[in-house]
């Protein structure tokens, strides 16, 4: 009877945080008065999920009833302070963690978004800490990395009664998520060089992998407008732009006082599709450039031909060898032979979508 009151409960609750996302983008649709632009794309993306729906489904049933997932566990006092845990069904010791931010063009953002990847590293003996933040416009961009910054810190504090690893953290983040944690682990970075009191420290953080990201708000404002997050839109998300600064790690890390922040950041590795149109694969190059320059450890790894979702969703649906899934969980158990023997005689990952759905999809995909 719990479980079942504890499913209910979770299924309203998601049902609720869906009508939220679903409300919020119409209220940006009238609020912009939106075109043909928005609308097509709108089409497009219907036809793109309506494709992956196999795959969406069983990935759905297992995020509300598998006992791995612990859906909704607040860790903050706003709205959308909340995130889903995926837990591996092993517990001989302290797991390492993944803290990962989703995408969603800082609009339609949601931890449930990260579910695929959660349930596929929680079998390869990994935590994922799945973190939601408030979008726009019910916030702009520093609600949201307040509200990653402070997912972030719970899980560094608190993860450990989970089973996991406080001092094997990695953070991640893919799209709109891979800027925003970015964001975060640098200006967490530039507060402790100045001494300043934190709740979390970035030398808990192992590696920072950013996925399909974008780090220059200058150089991506007009590329949006043309694709259709128009200017007077991304202003509004980013608080004008006297503030693109601030939420730019690529020109921030390059300022005369932050070389001492840059020493503090762990390994970052960004990972990018070189036919990526949403963010052109040179956003990961820049940052990598920028980051090397300051001092820091950086490393880029393209992708020859995939696009902003073939790494994050795509691929991943499509099951079996996936080098990018590969990469991440041999850094994440770098220096465990155990694990690493486990991951060597892994099965294949479970196809979830036909070939001829994927590429269908591939397509008419609006990204």
């Amino acid at each position: 009877m719990d479980r079942q009151t504890s499913l209910s409960e979770d299924i309203g609750h998601a049902a609720a945080e869906t009508y939220l996302v679903t409300r919020l983008a119409f209220t940006l649709l009238r609020y912009l008065g939106v075109g043909y632009r928005w609308y097509t794309r709108l089409i497009a993306l219907l036809c793109y999920a309506l494709l992956l729906m196999p795959g969406f489904v069983q990935v759905a049933y297992s995020y509300f009833f598998s006992r791995q997932v612990r859906r909704s566990v607040v860790y903050g006092d706003q709205p959308r302070n909340r995130l889903d845990l995926y837990l591996p069904t092993s517990n001989n010791g302290p797991k390492p963690v993944v803290v990962f931010v989703t995408g969603g063009a800082w609009i339609i953002g949601y931890k449930a978004w990260g579910s695929l990847l959660g349930l596929q590293l929680a079998e390869r003996d990994v935590i994922v800490a799945c973190v939601d933040y408030r979008n726009f416009p019910q916030g702009t961009i520093s609600d949201m990395v307040k509200d990653v910054s402070q997912g972030v810190s719970f899980v560094c504090n608190v993860i450990a009664r989970y089973g996991g690893d406080p001092n094997r953290i990695y953070l991640m983040g893919q799209s709109a998520g891979a800027h925003i944690s970015a964001c975060v682990l640098l200006e967490q970075a530039i507060k402790e060089s100045r001494g300043e009191s934190t709740t979390w420290s970035v030398s808990q953080i192992k590696a920072y992998f950013g996925l399909s990201g974008g780090y220059n708000l200058f150089n991506l404002v007009d590329h949006f407008h043309n694709r259709g997050l128009y200017r007077s839109v991304f202003l509004s998300i980013m608080e004008g732009k006297e503030s693109f600064e601030q939420f730019s790690p690529e020109v921030r890390i390059k300022g005369p006082g932050n070389r001492e922040a840059a020493s503090l950041l762990p390994p970052i590795k960004l990972f990018h599709g070189t036919s990526d149109l949403s963010i052109p694969s040179d956003a990961s190059i820049n940052l990598a450039e920028a980051l090397k320059g300051a001092g820091a450890e950086a490393e880029v790894i393209l992708y020859e031909g995939k696009s902003h979702t073939d790494l994050f969703l795509q691929d991943p649906l499509r099951g079996g060898k996936d080098d990018l899934f590969d990469h991440l969980v041999a850094v994440i158990h770098a220096g465990d032979e155990e694990a690493l023997a486990k991951d060597a005689l892994a099965p294949p990952r479970k196809r979830f979508v036909p070939e001829i759905l994927l590429r269908l999809a591939s397509l008419i995909s609006p990204f």
